[in-house]
């Protein structure tokens, strides 16, 4: 709407002590790739998570890659993965030629189902093809249920990777999310709790396979004067100046968790007694950061759509998104094996057709949190009116 200020899903929130750690780099004229930014910015991620070590990369896919060489994966190979995610959990399955195998959520987390887990690894079992590895996502800032998830995995003897990319200062049962699985994975997406601008980073106990994981990222140059290369490598470290502003965020990550759960607690005293509606519920083994304040509405007991409800708030200038497409519904994967939570029940399906991301920035005021209140009370109580187009969920979603 014009003359009303964009309100934004998850904006960058700066801390002012990134400009302090910027200016060192410039100071000690490491501008290039890597450097002494990059070293302190592995060790102090390593140690806010309680990991034993970290590989900083560009991406945080970049890392999921790293993260499914090591568990070796090879063309031909098959990886089971959380459907209700970003593509990028996902891709780089395809960038080593192997299958993805899509397992879906549970209700009381919106995370990997066990029970689907499960399934999927008897039938694995008796067709003679194991998964190379377990891609695990912490949706939305919650840690999924890792601990039945950990024991299903090593009865199987397969690697567990933790996409936490959502999900950085979540824990779970007393660990920070990204520790409890042989890899961790978060993003510094300029999305995210807190941001590099743009970057990841892969964490682990062991110490070994992430020096080969930084040997791969770094082009795979063998320690010879010249440049000598015996194997396939990628230009996917983070930059020494990029580093430094993820030094000045995480300086501010508890208050940054703070100042989210307070505008998921804001949401839910405002919204909890409207007829129809459900949040992402927390659940009792930890603590989720509430990265994006999730809900979905019931079908039939609100007076408008989830997509309606999008696109009332976009009428308004306000970002909103839908619950993410589940991947075994997007037109890269068709055809791809999926196990839903249960015979006839499709939890992340559910999720998608009726989910709903609020604007949840850690910057976000009360009084813009104030106009995106009053827009969901309205449309939820009143219906779509004369702005309630259809978001069309069917044709990509995000």
């Amino acid at each position: 709407m014009v003359g009303k200020e964009r309100i934004y899903l998850s904006p960058p929130h700066l801390s002012g002590w990134e400009e302090r750690f910027v200016r060192d780099a410039f100071a000690s004229n490491w501008v290039a790739p890597l450097g002494p930014q990059v070293d302190a910015f592995e060790r102090e991620v390593a140690d806010y998570v309680g990991a034993k070590g970290g590989v900083s990369t560009n991406t945080g896919t970049a890392a999921i890659h790293m993260a499914l060489r090591l568990a070796g994966t090879a063309a031909q190979d098959t990886v089971f993965c959380s459907a209700l995610t970003f593509v990028a959990s996902a891709s780089p399955i395809l960038y080593l030629g192997a299958a993805p195998v899509f397992i879906d959520s549970e209700p009381a987390t919106w995370n990997m189902s066990k029970d689907a887990l499960q399934r999927a690894f008897r039938d694995a079992e008796q067709d003679g093809r194991m998964p190379k590895a377990v891609i695990v996502v912490n949706l939305y800032g919650q840690s999924a249920d890792l601990g039945p998830i950990s024991e299903i995995c090593r009865r199987y003897k397969v690697p567990l990777i933790e996409d936490a990319a959502e999900s950085l200062g979540a824990t779970y049962r007393g660990k920070a999310s990204g520790t409890i699985g042989q890899f961790g994975i978060y993003s510094f997406n300029g999305n995210k709790l807190i941001t590099t601008s743009g970057g990841g980073m892969l964490v682990s106990n062991d110490q070994q396979a992430l020096e080969k994981a930084k040997f791969w990222a770094t082009q795979a140059r063998d320690p010879a004067r010249h440049y000598q290369h015996s194997e396939l490598g990628y230009n996917y470290r983070l930059s020494n100046l990029l580093a430094a502003v993820g030094r000045g965020q995480l300086q501010v990550i508890e208050e940054r968790i703070a100042a989210r759960r307070l505008v998921f607690e804001r949401y839910h005293q405002a919204l909890h007694d409207i007829e129809g509606i459900e949040f992402m519920p927390e659940a009792p083994f930890g603590r989720a950061t509430r990265w994006l304040t999730a809900l979905w509405l019931h079908p039939g007991r609100c007076a408008v759509t989830a997509g309606q409800l999008v696109e009332a708030l976009e009428a308004e200038n306000i970002e909103a998104r839908p619950v993410w497409k589940p991947l075994h519904l997007q037109p890269l994967f068709q055809g791809c094996r999926y196990y839903p939570h249960s015979a006839g029940e499709s939890v992340s399906e559910r999720l998608f057709q009726n989910g709903i991301c609020l604007p949840s920035g850690s910057n976000l005021s009360e009084a813009a949190q104030e106009r995106v209140i009053d827009c969901v009370r309205r449309s939820l109580q009143n219906g779509p009116g004369a702005q309630g187009a259809m978001f069309e969920y069917g044709k990509g979603g995000r």
